[in-house]
């Protein structure tokens, strides 16, 4: 049916419900889909490169995901029923199958994952040696995989290997030169590191990074790959996930713990204390990092982040704040973009945990980021200092708050646009409203100290019929005292609630 498979177009990715289990939901990645969705890639790629299969060498991962094996042989069956070279790889962090089109001379890569949605769910995520796809090219392979052109029948190659072996030992030696320490071959040896992996795909820091290097990985916890994800959704921005981090970190007296998503393009920390490092304390840290070297250089990051943070870049780190829009791919893009108009930036990165360093192919990678800041732990720590001691000014809202407002969605971006346009208007005759004008998404007012002292940011959602509405505040009370000014707009759209 034509148009059937855009339904899998998830922005940069392709998603869909893979499993049973959840009342409501019929599986749709069906082997045949995932076929039909493989050789839609492969018509893509050769036309890309201009190769013929037998040319082409493509690697294959995934996660925990229960429905991993069941899409890996579709996925790798096609692709040597159509004469490619392919390596499969097992279970994987997405990263890594990036870097095996760097370690590997791999052509392209697919990696099998969902990333933090629920059991039920999957997806195929595509590689060059460009990086990640973009959503006009996935639009393209699933337009390919609609037609009936197929690519001709051959005998192509399969073979195992053990990627994720060589890219925890790069991660390795990147611990000990940044370290350097006395015991060069155990810069850790004295630190007590958790890891908590979410039953994910990370498990493997703790064991194959941390443990040989000498960390005490006592308190480690849901290292074991189970795709159902029975202790809690491996998301550094849950809070349970957070909490059981929290308490694994307490309980052991950890220097650090770490969380990881499933697929370990993300990740967050935990400070001795049990203080949480995500959100925009992970970019105040990560930033740290990246200006260490890098005077005046600017930090991308999505529309949501803090005036605090702003302030910290800007002003404590000698950086730039350039604020873009939300989704990981497209704060990455940007980066890109400045560098290639002469900009110094060296790092892109999401509240969400997205973190691209430029050192590093730009790609959004939490074991990369995480090791950083083991290096910076250990560092810290000869002269007697601890991570957290590198956030000490940064200035934090004394409330935040998120609301998600529906739009009906019959022309919902129509109706969107309007919304914003509306606001627009609003805040010019509001008394203590301004509106930011360095932003690129929705739209930012500044609130004053007399109404509300902080700020906040409508906006689109990125795929869906929802207008995101995030609030901060410096004072107790304020985020009520804004948003209760906001419904009062919102009164003039009678189908719209907060």
């Amino acid at each position: 049916m034509q148009g059937s498979f855009m339904q899998f177009k998830s922005g940069t990715d392709v998603r869909g419900i893979a499993a049973e289990g959840v009342k409501g939901e019929d599986v749709n990645l069906t082997n045949y889909a995932v076929k039909r969705i493989t050789e839609g890639f492969a018509i893509w790629l050769c036309k890309r490169l201009k190769k013929d299969p037998a040319e082409i060498k493509i690697s294959v991962g995934h996660d925990s995901r229960i429905s991993a094996d069941r899409i890996k042989k579709a996925v790798t069956t096609m692709l040597c029923d159509c004469g490619f070279n392919v390596l499969s790889c097992g279970l994987s962090s997405t990263p890594a199958m990036f870097m095996t089109t760097v370690d590997l001379d791999c052509d392209a890569a697919i990696q099998i994952t969902a990333s933090h949605h629920p059991f039920n769910r999957n997806g195929l995520k595509f590689f060059t040696r460009q990086g990640g796809l973009e959503g006009s090219e996935i639009a393209e392979i699933l337009a390919f995989a609609e037609t009936d052109k197929i690519l001709p029948f051959k005998d192509g190659n399969l073979t195992e290997v053990n990627y994720m072996a060589d890219y925890a030992a790069r991660l390795r030696e990147m611990i000990k030169e940044g370290v350097n320490g006395d015991d060069y071959e155990k810069p850790l040896k004295g630190y007590k590191i958790v890891v908590d992996a979410g039953n994910g795909a990370g498990g493997f820091y703790a064991e194959d990074v941390l443990k040989p290097l000498g960390a005490d990985i006592t308190g480690s916890q849901f290292l074991e790959p189970d795709g159902m994800f029975p202790n809690h959704i491996p998301n550094p921005e849950n809070e349970q996930a957070m909490n059981s981090a929290r308490a694994a970190v307490l309980s052991v007296g950890a220097d650090l713990g770490i969380v990881f998503d499933t697929d370990v393009d993300r990740a967050a920390v935990v400070d001795s204390r049990g203080g949480e490092i995500n959100r925009n304390r992970l970019i105040a840290l990560a930033a740290c990092i990246a200006l260490e070297n890098e005077n005046g250089g600017t930090i991308v990051t999505d529309s949501v982040t803090s005036d605090g943070l702003s302030h910290f870049i800007n002003n404590i780190l000698g950086g730039h704040h350039h604020r873009f829009k939300r989704g990981y791919k497209n704060v990455i893009d940007e980066a890109i973009s400045l560098n290639e108009q002469g900009i110094n930036c060296p790092l892109a990165i999401e509240t969400s945990g997205h973190a691209a360093l430029r050192e590093n192919y730009f790609l959004d990678d939490g074991a990369y980021l995480v090791t950083k800041i083991i290096i910076a732990v250990a560092r810290l720590g000869k002269v007697g200092k601890s991570i957290d001691m590198l956030l000490e000014e940064l200035p934090e809202p004394a409330e935040s708050v998120e609301y998600r407002i529906s739009l009906p969605i019959d022309g919902f971006r129509i109706t969107g646009a309007g919304v914003l346009k509306a606001l627009t208007e609003f805040a010019e005759q509001t008394e203590g409203w301004s509106i930011v004008k360095d932003n690129y998404e929705g739209i930012r007012i500044a609130v004053d100290k007399d109404n509300g002292d902080g700020w906040l940011l409508l906006r689109m959602s990125v795929h869906d019929p929802v207008m995101p509405l995030n609030i901060e505040s410096n004072i107790e009370g304020g985020c009520d005292r804004i948003a209760n000014r906001f419904r009062e707009f919102l009164s003039q759209f009678d189908f719209l609630k907060m």
